[in-house]
C-alpha cells in the first residue's frame, strides 16, 4: 500500500491568529488534510511542545508549516520527530542553534516593527507585545484591504517578549528535513535580506519570493502559499 498522504499543519505567527490560514486552506481544497494550530506565542519552548502535541494527536505523517515567529517553533518541534516529513516557511524564521527571532530579524536593517508595538506587564512576569491598531495595516499586510488589515488588528494574538528573545536549541531540523520557502519583498517585520539568507543556508528544495507580498503573505498572496506547500507535500509523497 502507498504510505499515506501527510496532514499540513499550519503554525501562525505573532499578531496573527489560526484564521489567517483560511485563503490558504480554501485553495488547498479537500484533497488535502489540513489542520491550523492555535499557537500559544509564550515560549519557544513551550509553544513547540504544543506543536508536538497536534502532531501526535494526528498520529499520521505530517507536514509542518510555519509563517513569521512560528518558523522557530516548527524548527524546533520537528527536531528528532519521525512524524515530520517536511518544513515550510512562509516569511518565517528559519534559525540556527543559538538564534532568537529577534536576533534574527536584526541581523539585516529594513524592520520598522520594534516601532509599531505596544506592550503591558503580565501577572505571570515580563511583558507581552502587540502592533498598534493604527500602524498595523502599513506594518504587518499592507497588500491587505483597509478593512480586512482592522479586522485581523483587533484579533490578532499577541506574544511574549519571552518568546521573541528564546533561542532555537539543539540542532535545527531543516538540517535534516526538505524545506520550502515563500517569502515577499515587501515585508516590514523581517527584512528580506533576513529572508534570502535564511533560505540560502537551508539549502531548500523550492524557494519562491514574490514581488511586493507583505509580511501577511498567508492572507495577501494565499495561492504562492498553497502553492509552495502543495510542492512540499508532492516532494516528499512522489
Amino acid at each position: 500500500m502507498p504510505d499515506p498522504q501527510p496532514t499540513i499543519v499550519l503554525v501562525h505567527g505573532a499578531f496573527a491568529e489560526s484564521a489567517s490560514w483560511n485563503g490558504v486552506i480554501d485553495r488547498l481544497g479537500a484533497a488535502y488534510d489540513v489542520v491550523a494550530a492555535a499557537n500559544p506565542l509564550r515560549s519557544v519552548a513551550g509553544d513547540a511542545a504544543y506543536v508536538r502535541d497536534v502532531m501526535r494527536g494526528i498520529g499520521g505523517p505530517v507536514i509542518l508549516v510555519g509563517h513569521s515567529y512560528a518558523g522557530m517553533v516548527i524548527t524546533q518541534a520537528a527536531a528528532g520527530e519521525t512524524l515530520v516529513q517536511a518544513l515550510v516557511y512562509v516569511n518565517a524564521f528559519a534559525p540556527d542553534t543559538g538564534e532568537s527571532a529577534l536576533s534574527l530579524s536584526g541581523k539585516f536593517p529594513g524592520s520598522t516593527l520594534a516601532d509599531t508595538l505596544v506592550q503591558y506587564p503580565l501577572s505571570s512576569g515580563g511583558n507581552e507585545v502587540a502592533i498598534g491598531q493604527d500602524a498595523y495595516h502599513a506594518q504587518f499586510a499592507a497588500d491587505v484591504s483597509a478593512d480586512a488589515a482592522a479586522l485581523m488588528a483587533r484579533t490578532q494574538r499577541p506574544i511574549t517578549e519571552q518568546a521573541l528573545g528564546d533561542k532555537l536549541t539543539g540542532d535545527p531540523a531543516w538540517r535534516s528535513l526538505p524545506s520550502w520557502f515563500v517569502l515577499g519583498d515587501g515585508d516590514m517585520n523581517i527584512p528580506v535580506a533576513a529572508h534570502r539568507f535564511m533560505a540560502e543556508r537551508a539549502g531548500p528544495r523550492g524557494q519562491r519570493e514574490v514581488a511586493g507580498a507583505s509580511h501577511a503573505m498567508a492572507v495577501s498572496r494565499p495561492s504562492e502559499v498553497a502553492e509552495t506547500i502543495i510542492e512540499a507535500v508532492r516532494g516528499v509523497s512522489g
